[in-house]
Parts: structure tokens; sequence; C-alpha cells
């Protein structure tokens, strides 16, 4: 895989607590592996937008952060934009 180029994790249906370590873990292995500096969430699959959401693409930031890298959201519906405004967290991944 090209570093250069993002690398690209898909969220849909409904986001749990419970799914937050796995996506983290998930995420952290597909940065390393491919070295890109970048990942993209694709997000337009989200069937709740809700604090659940939210939190797991916090802690993927935090995730991908902490590796040197930055996340990115596409397709992101307006409730969640809404949503990631609310909580101030909008500018950090859009």
């Amino acid at each position: 895989m090209d570093a250069t180029q993002p690398i690209v994790v898909r969220i849909a249906g409904r986001v749990a607590a419970a799914d937050v370590p796995r996506l983290c873990e998930e995420l952290g292995a597909q940065l390393i592996r491919s070295g890109a500096r970048e990942a993209i969430c694709e997000v337009g699959g989200l069937t709740h937008t809700d604090l659940a959401a939210v939190n797991a693409l916090a802690r993927l930031q935090l995730t991908a952060r902490r590796l040197g890298c930055r996340i990115r959201l596409r397709n992101a519906g307006p409730e969640l934009l809404a949503l990631l405004d609310l909580v101030g967290f909008v500018e950090v991944v859009v």
C-alpha cells in the first residue's frame, strides 16, 4: 500500500460502547501496517447518530494521534455533524 494514501475505515450500523476497543485496535493495526498518515472514516452507513458514535470517533482520533496520524470523516450526515458540533468535536474530524 502507498503510505501517502489514506486508509479507509468503514463504520456502519449502530456503534455500541463495546465496539470501540475493537475499532481502535483495527485502526491502529491498519495504520501501522500501511504506514499511512491519515485515515478516512466512512460514516455514511451509520444508522444511529448518538453519543456512542461520537465517543467511537473521538477514541479513533486519539488512536490515530498516538500513531502520529489523524482521521477525517466522509459522508457524515447532518445529524452526526450537528452532534459533533454540539460537543465541540466537529473541527477535529471534518
